[in-house]
């Protein structure tokens, strides 16, 4: 039977439609509140933004606004699947629940009598932001003593840069952008990506005239509604700040009184960047002098502006140098101290969770290996370094992520999954090309089919997802696979472990006295700090109170810093002793002429959306845009099929000839899955695993490519 007519089957019949409440579960910084409409079959309908939120606002993208397609799509997997044949051949037989997760305890017991205890690597991210769903599995990682995970992909360069500057993860409530005067928007897609930047800062400009600038590298949907747009070459952003700092100090803008009191060496700062007028920029970013000067004239006329500050300028190898450089402008104009002004990236730090017996932090052996989740080719491939000289990693839990998609170095990826003597088990929704090259998939709920507890990077509210339908009795949910896997491998009676979603939802609020039920009745909690703490009218995050305009690049702490046992990560010692633009990028050379980003797709969210027929349909193909002069110098049209390569690989793909990227950039958007693209093989061929400095990370958006038009 079609799962769109077998699907919960074992929901009660509610006699008539209702809307309840949830929150969107996926990588994004938004966490949408959402309002969701159960049938009276007791099956999903419309999903809204919830307008209760201040910060949702009614407003979510059209793919959550789709999720029922997703929901109920026809190739969703229902059943645990054992590999039969070689592996990624394709076939496979259906087995029981207690037949797979017999299996994969098996293959956990067998990885550890041969390698040890480090030779078993559970590995996850973001497919499910909530809270229980996704961190359970560090539990049984913590309680075996398995092989530790660094999970740098994301967050870690844009973190780092921030917190080098402000001391805390934290900064003015995004709400305020409707009350500014200029939003920047800089290096994020917000309206693919973050719809709700979007929502306020269009309400500033209705209601109060503001100014949008927007700073990206190429003509994306969100520089189309933007005031101001500035165009600048991929890893820049840094030298474009310091210009508009030196325009700050040159003509007036710059609040020196602010500086004396809040800032380290404004002095020093003044000095460094004498030298960094606009004409040194425009060269680097490929602005024009006159774009230059006519930004910063509107940030350092505006008392009020708001900067937030994205995650895309920072996914190149200069990254956290890039995002401490754009944060520091607000500081020099003295911008945090009006409501609807300052620089915001993520409320990370604001959030009281406890989390400890959830994750199972006191079980933790400080001496177990931290693998770096963003070298998993290397890891997999035997790479010494990327194994901390220890023993290989023999057998994989993996939940919430794909990483033979989305990883970088995504050749050695796949030839690491391919080893004969390594064990996968998968818990997945969907066949992804992770899960082809397992050993073991079964199958997991999504977010309407159990409990989570939320939090959004974006805005200030811890959220509730309660689970709103039943889900088909045989697909379970992520907290399920991790207690029967402890009853397996004998840790079942370590603390945390027995506890339902409701039970652990509770104990993580012990800071805010309410528990499942009465969060069940108010929906969220704002966490918001109050204005002077948001916008550090008290100090910055430092002992001394004092923004660090030099920071301490390998001493600070921050929210992602990698443990001891890896130490310092990338090319720490070129990091700048002021804001600055650093040439550690993969720089265009002549065998590799072109700068390549990989940004994401309006309808995708990473490697999820891929598989339903709405987001396919209006993605199209997967395709490259090149620059019209590019083309034509290469002997390209519109719709040729042509090759990228680098000494990491090659792909094949459509060229997209467009305007509106800069001559000498390429942008491939979207996580295509890679069976999607000509030969089999997805854009991560292309993208490198060196980390970035100071505390590691990947650069998706940084890499030298050449491109020909294919012969064949």
């Amino acid at each position: 039977m079609l799962y769109t007519k077998a699907m919960n089957v074992a929901t009660p019949n509610l006699g008539k439609p209702v809307v309840r409440h949830s929150v969107c579960p996926h990588d994004c910084p938004s966490a949408c509140a959402l309002d969701i409409e159960i049938g009276a079959d007791g099956r999903m309908g419309k999903v809204r933004g919830s307008a209760d939120n201040s910060y949702t606002a009614g407003v979510i993208c059209a793919k959550v606004a789709r999720y029922a397609e997703r929901l109920y799509h026809p190739d969703r997997l229902m059943k645990p699947l054992r590999r039969v044949g070689a592996k990624g051949e394709g076939s496979w037989q259906e087995i029981s629940w207690e037949q797979a997760l017999d299996e994969i305890a098996n293959a956990f017991v067998k990885a550890e009598q041969t390698h040890g205890s480090e030779g078993v690597w559970p590995y996850y991210y973001a497919g499910t932001m909530g809270q229980v769903q996704r961190d359970s599995i560090n539990r049984l990682r913590h309680a075996k003593r398995y092989s530790g995970f660094f999970d740098s992909i994301c967050t870690n360069t844009a973190w780092t840069g921030y917190v080098m500057g402000t001391g805390a993860l934290r900064g003015p409530d995004p709400r305020e952008m409707a009350k500014s005067d200029c939003v920047v928007i800089w290096g994020t897609n917000a309206v693919s990506t973050q719809v709700n930047v979007m929502t306020h800062a269009v309400k500033a400009r209705k209601d109060r005239g503001a100014k949008i600038v927007v700073i990206d590298i190429y003509d994306n949907p969100t520089m189309k509604q933007a005031d101001v747009a500035l165009k600048l070459k991929p890893g820049t952003d840094a030298a474009l700040a310091c210009a508009v700092m030196h325009v700050a100090f040159r003509d007036g803008y710059a609040d020196r009184a602010y500086m004396e009191k809040y800032a380290d060496d404004p002095a020093g700062l003044e000095a460094h960047l004498a030298s960094r007028d606009p004409a040194w920029a425009a060269a680097i970013t490929g602005l024009s002098v006159d774009e230059i000067e006519a930004f910063a004239r509107l940030v350092g006329q505006t008392r009020k502006t708001f900067f937030r500050l994205g995650y895309g300028f920072t996914r190149s190898r200069n990254g956290s140098a890039s995002m401490h450089a754009a944060l520091s402008i607000s500081t020099v104009l003295g911008s945090w101290q009006y409501e609807g002004g300052g620089a915001f990236h993520n409320n990370g730090g604001i959030y009281r969770l406890e989390k400890h017996e959830l994750m199972g932090l006191d079980l933790a052996d400080p001496n177990i290996r931290q693998l770096d989740q963003s070298q998993i080719g290397r890891v997999l491939t035997g790479d010494a370094v990327a194994l901390r000289h220890r023993g290989p990693v023999s057998a994989l839990l993996i939940q919430n992520t794909n990483p033979v998609n989305i990883a970088p170095e995504q050749r050695l990826v796949k030839k690491g999954f391919l080893r004969d003597d390594l064990f996968v088990a998968v818990h997945e929704q969907f066949m992804t090309d992770t899960a082809k090259l397992a050993d073991i998939v079964i199958p997991a709920t999504m977010f309407v089919e159990h409990d989570d507890l939320y939090r959004g990077g974006g805005h200030q509210h811890i959220l509730l997802g309660p689970k709103l339908v039943e889900p088909p009795s045989t697909v379970l949910t992520n907290l399920f696979v991790i207690e029967e896997l402890a009853k397996r491998l004998g840790v079942s009676d370590r603390p945390g472990f027995g506890l339902s979603e409701r039970e652990h939802i509770t104990r993580m609020l012990p800071h805010y006295d309410i528990d499942f039920d009465g969060l069940a009745e108010e929906k969220w909690i704002d966490c918001q700090p109050d204005f002077d703490t948001a916008h550090f009218i008290g100090g910055f995050g430092f002992a001394d109170g004092r923004f660090r305009f030099r920071p301490d690049w390998t001493g600070t702490a921050a929210p992602n810093r990698p443990p001891k046992s890896v130490g310092l990560l990338g090319p720490h010692e070129a990091l700048p002793r002021f804001p600055d633009y650093v040439e550690t990028v993969e720089v265009a050379d002549a065998d590799h002429p072109f700068r390549l980003a990989t940004s994401p797709a309006r309808t995708f969210l990473n490697s999820t959306f891929t598989e339903t027929k709405g987001s396919r349909d209006r993605e199209g193909r997967p395709e490259v845009m090149i620059h019209p002069a590019d083309a034509a110098a290469s002997g390209i049209a519109d719709g040729d099929v042509v090759v990228l390569g680098n000494p990491r690989g090659e792909i094949r793909l459509h060229a997209k000839v467009s305007e509106g990227c800069k001559e000498g950039v390429l942008i491939a958007e979207g996580l295509w899955p890679n069976d999607a693209h000509l030969d089999g093989e997805g854009i991560n061929v292309l993208t490198g695993a060196d980390p970035v400095a100071p505390y590691g990370g990947a650069a998706f958006h940084d890499n030298r490519v050449w491109l020909k038009r294919d012969a064949a």
